[in-house]
């Protein structure tokens, strides 16, 4: 079953940030093989933030839930070039974490940028999430050897914990 991403709305803005907040943070209490926690700390997104991205040509896409309305995951895709889709901010749920959601999510994203031209799908994710990493390889995302510099000194995507922060980048060829 192919998921229905539907462009965010500015009603929606708000359950984006705390999602990104909590999925990419953590909870109080609560640890994850998702989180960024024990190595950027503060928030991941804002209102503002989120505004800035769509301004630069960012499709802002949401799952909801189809009986509550509920925001169930997120992503964001921009044409880099016209055959080149960069995938970012890839966020679920997390009590649906481990639950087949997030390939779901994968999966229609990238069937979403293919119908508007993509024909590759790049990403970019820091160095030490090496979970995350593996997960994007088992979905066919390969590792180019190129990074690129975390944006240390700009808070407005947290606060690093660590001075070895870096990006790297991975990318996977869409068929057809």
């Amino acid at each position: 079953m192919t998921l229905s991403l539907q462009p965010a709305q500015e009603s929606d803005l708000s359950a984006i940030v705390a999602l990104m907040n909590v999925a990419f943070r953590g909870a109080t209490g609560q640890r994850s093989w998702s989180t960024e926690e024990g190595y950027i700390t503060g928030t991941r997104t804002s209102i503002l933030l989120l505004h800035e991205e769509i301004a630069e040509g960012a499709h802002l896409l949401v799952v909801k839930d189809e009986a509550t309305s509920d925001l169930k995951g997120c992503v964001s895709l921009k044409a880099s070039t016209p055959t080149i889709w960069y995938l970012g901010s890839l966020t679920v749920d997390p009590a649906l974490q481990n639950s087949g959601f997030g390939r779901e999510l994968l999966a229609a994203s990238e069937l979403y940028a293919a119908a508007r031209g993509a024909r590759t799908i790049q990403m970019t994710v820091v160095n030490v999430r090496h979970a995350l990493i593996a997960w994007y390889e088992r979905r066919g995302y390969q590792l180019t050897g190129e990074t690129r510099p975390f944006p240390y000194g700009d808070t407005r995507f947290g606060v690093p914990t660590r001075d070895d922060l870096e990006f790297v980048v991975l990318i996977k060829h869409l068929p057809g």
